[in-house]
């Protein structure tokens, strides 16, 4: 893959969602949703009304016990994206028993990927604090995205750090759902340099090769991992293909063996579009895993 490809996906994404999202209110509608939360306190120097915000969207029928959370981490190569183009994400898992949230995060070039990743570490904070208001167990909290999401999803599960700097005492991620991740390893991409336009990374990522390191999910994993399901699009980038597989060995070495599927036929942006369809593999899947009931 060359990332630097992506920077042409956004805008046609864009489009595509905002069809869906125009049509999913019609025929996903057992979700109470409350939007636009900040998860970060206005009189915080950072504050960005616009980007340090979530929506929740919860299922309206009662419940006897607390239910699965799963935060959705948009992607757009680290410089674009919004959580209003997900909402059918939002109504799909609650119509199927789990509380979902669906956060922006601040994006390049106002900051880096570090910034990127703290923000999705405040979000779960205010989620591990938060979501039992809206019949979501803080204790069963999950996290899934789709390509630079999906980097971003991994990197919360695997960088302990992003959560005690925060004052968290245990990272509160108990498992992750990866679709088509990008990012996974940035201090191998960025090293090589292999691909036109490669330099365009340089904007969320900066020139430092330690900061590549640090933000790169491959390099924080350990044996305490929590479990990940992996999905990679047959025919998605060459490099989402290859880093989603050597993270996969090196889960695989540490005795932390993912779930990992790959749909053929499946592109980059499908890969998050098949999403609108509530019996497809990857909800599946993620509801075996969350412990929610399979839908019929």
């Amino acid at each position: 893959m060359s990332f630097f490809r992506l920077l042409l996906l956004p805008a046609a994404l864009a489009v595509v969602l905002l069809v869906l999202a125009a049509t999913e209110y019609a025929v996903a509608r057992p979700s109470r949703r409350t939007t636009d939360v900040a998860y970060v306190p206005a009189s915080d120097p950072d504050f960005d009304p616009a980007r340090h915000v979530l929506d929740v969207y919860a299922p309206r029928q009662a419940a006897a016990a607390p239910r699965p959370v799963v935060i959705f981490i948009h992607g757009g190569s680290w410089n674009s994206g919004s959580k209003n183009l997900y909402s059918f994400i939002g109504r799909r898992l609650a119509k199927q028993g789990v509380v979902a949230v669906i956060i922006n995060y601040r994006l390049a070039p106002t900051v880096q990927v570090p910034a990127m990743a703290d923000d999705c570490a405040r979000a779960a904070g205010w989620v591990v604090q938060h979501i039992a208001d809206y019949g979501g167990d803080p204790n069963r909290l999950f996290v899934m995205g789709h390509s630079a999401g999906g980097g971003l999803a991994a990197l919360l599960a695997t960088d302990n750090r992003l959560f005690s700097r925060r004052g968290l005492a245990r990272n509160p991620v108990r498992g992750a759902i990866l679709d088509d991740p990008a990012g996974l390893d940035m201090y191998d991409y960025l090293q090589k340099m292999q691909y036109p336009g490669d330099e365009q990374y340089l904007v969320p990522f900066g020139r430092e090769p330690a900061v590549w390191k640090d933000v790169s999910p491959m390099y924080h994993v350990g044996a305490g991992s929590p479990p990940f399901l992996l999905f990679v699009g047959g025919e998605t980038y060459p490099s989402i293909s290859s880093s989603s597989e050597k993270f996969r060995q090196r889960l695989r070495a540490l005795g932390r063996e993912p779930k990992f599927t790959v749909l053929p036929g499946k592109k980059h942006i499908p890969m998050v579009l098949q999403l609108y369809w509530q019996h497809n593999i990857i909800y599946r899947e993620l509801l075996k895993l969350v412990g929610a009931p399979v839908a019929g």
